[in-house]
Parts: structure tokens; C-alpha cells; sequence
């Protein structure tokens, strides 16, 4: 057992949950929270409203890798520091300002909120070094229902189970082809890839991205099927990595998103920077 596990232990879910899902975040499971909070979003882009908002607002079309990077960073600031912290509530009043410019449905707020919840635990049993227990289950879900609250976000589901629910609901009902879906998909697919790839390389790597993507998703995002050696390749190569992390030794120091350099910012950030603001009616200033 890590000392980020053993102080886990120690802590309750129903208080102590800000503190459990920074341990989780930062330390016990970095890597994979990162990747599957990038999956959970990838995932809502599936939803015509919600990508056809993201279109008209342009930003994935002109600054994709800047768009990305701020909303990782504005998430990250408030799991960092606090909800309550001076800089997670500027990166909590960045956020509800960007938002309260547009007319944005509860019911898809919320679903955006819910990948965040039900996209780690999956991510985490199927290929994480472990399996997070209830009681991590649990802090991951008071965390975003409070997180969901501060942003204005109502009808939230209070446990677990029906918060899957709502989410698997939501997407039988809303997920389906859109030329929007398409478009985000494909600007986000390739700029994940480049992180891992030269330019050239990138269409290379697409398959590996829809390998990940369930038969629903490829569709609704107009995303042709992997081989499925390829796709048995992909997910037998991340339970691989996933057995060979449980005999490493677990991380020493927390891997923290805002310590990281970005493109966006070569020379650091202000949270007044992120994100963008849709430019005000003519003659307003």
C-alpha cells in the first residue's frame, strides 16, 4: 500500500473528500485521472447540443490547443488548491462567467458533470493500477456534486449508481450523429495524439483513439472502426501496463497539472487568461 492510499484510509468520503481526490488526482493515480477526465470530455462531444456550442463559439476551430489546455487548467486550479481557495474560486468564477453567456441545458451541464464521476472509475477498474474502493467512489462523488453545485448546476443525483444511470440515460436519448460531433471529435483526436506524436505521424495514431471509443461513440463521432486486432492490441496493451504498475513502486512526489508547462503559456498564466469570453454587443464595452 502507497502513504497516499494509507492516508486515504484514514480520511471520511463525506468530509474529507477535497483531500481524497487530491490524493487521487495528484498522487495515488495521476496519470490515469488525467486521462480519463481527457476520455470523459472526448466523450460529451457525442451530444449535438454540446458540440454544436463549442463550434459556434469557434474556439476548437481556431485555438483547439489553447481551448484544451484552459479547461484543464481552470479544473485543475480548483482540485489543486480547493474549492474554497482563492485561486479554485477565481478559476470557479472564470468558469460560471464563461458559461452564464450562453444558454447552456441543465440536463447537459449535468451530464458533462457526471463523465467526470462515472469516466474515472471505469478508467481506473479497467486499466488504472487499482480499482478505486467505495469509499473513493464515494469522495469522487461528493467532490463534483459540491463542484456541480458552485456552478449553479441543479437535480443532481445523490449517490453513485444514480448518477450511471443518469448518464447512460442521457446518452440513449441524446447521443447520435451530428456534423458538430465530427468536427470537435476530430480537432480533439488529434491534438491528444500529438502529445505522443510527430505531426506527420498523427493519422497513423487515429485508429489507437477509436480503439477506445465504444461502437456508440465511433458513431455519433463519424469515427470508422479499429481492426479488432488492433483493438484487442490497444486495450490488451493498457491492462499490460496496468499489471506491470501494481509491482512499481508508487509515486513519491504529487504530479501537479498547473506546475506544468504549456504551449499556450510558454511564459506561465494568469487564471484571468483562461478560457475565452464571447466578444459583447456592439456598443458595449
Amino acid at each position: 500500500m502507497s502513504r497516499w492510499s494509507a492516508e486515504i484510509e484514514t480520511l471520511d468520503p463525506e468530509t474529507d473528500y477535497e483531500r481524497i481526490y487530491q490524493l487521487l488526482s495528484t498522487c495515488e493515480c495521476a496519470w490515469d485521472t488525467e486521462k480519463a477526465l481527457e476520455f470523459a470530455l472526448f466523450r460529451t462531444y457525442a451530444i449535438p447540443s454540446i458540440s454544436g456550442l463549442l463550434v459556434r463559439t469557434g474556439e476548437f476551430r481556431r485555438n483547439t490547443r489553447k481551448r484544451y489546455d484552459d479547461t484543464e487548467l481552470l479544473l485543475s486550479e480548483i482540485s489543486e488548491n480547493g474549492q474554497d481557495s482563492d485561486r479554485g474560486q477565481a478559476a470557479l468564477g472564470r468558469i460560471n462567467a464563461m458559461h452564464g453567456r450562453y444558454r447552456i441545458d441543465n440536463a447537459d451541464m449535468l451530464y458533462v458533470l457526471s463523465t467526470f464521476i462515472t469516466e474515472p472509475v471505469r478508467w481506473m477498474a479497467r486499466f488504472g493500477r487499482r480499482p478505486l474502493s467505495p469509499a473513493e467512489i464515494t469522495a469522487c462523488l461528493r467532490y463534483y456534486q459540491a463542484l456541480g453545485r458552485r456552478m449553479g448546476i441543479t437535480d443532481i443525483p445523490g449517490t453513485y449508481a444514480e448518477i450511471e444511470a443518469f448518464a447512460a440515460a442521457h446518452e440513449a436519448a441524446h447521443q447520435r450523429y451530428a456534423d458538430t460531433n465530427a468536427e470537435v471529435a476530430r480537432q480533439t483526436r488529434d491534438l491528444l495524439l500529438s502529445f505522443y506524436l510527430p505531426k506527420g505521424l498523427v493519422p497513423l495514431g487515429r485508429p489507437l483513439i477509436h480503439a477506445l471509443c465504444d461502437p456508440g461513440l465511433r458513431r455519433a463521432m463519424d469515427m470508422p472502426d479499429p481492426p479488432r486486432a488492433l483493438e484487442a492490441l490497444v486495450l490488451g496493451a493498457l491492462r499490460l501496463r496496468a499489471r506491470v504498475l501494481r509491482r512499481l513502486p508508487p509515486r513519491r512526489r504529487p504530479r501537479r497539472i498547473t506546475a506544468r508547462r504549456r504551449a499556450s503559456y510558454p511564459r506561465g498564466y494568469r487564471i484571468e487568461e483562461l478560457g475565452t469570453f464571447r466578444p459583447p454587443p456592439a456598443g458595449r464595452r
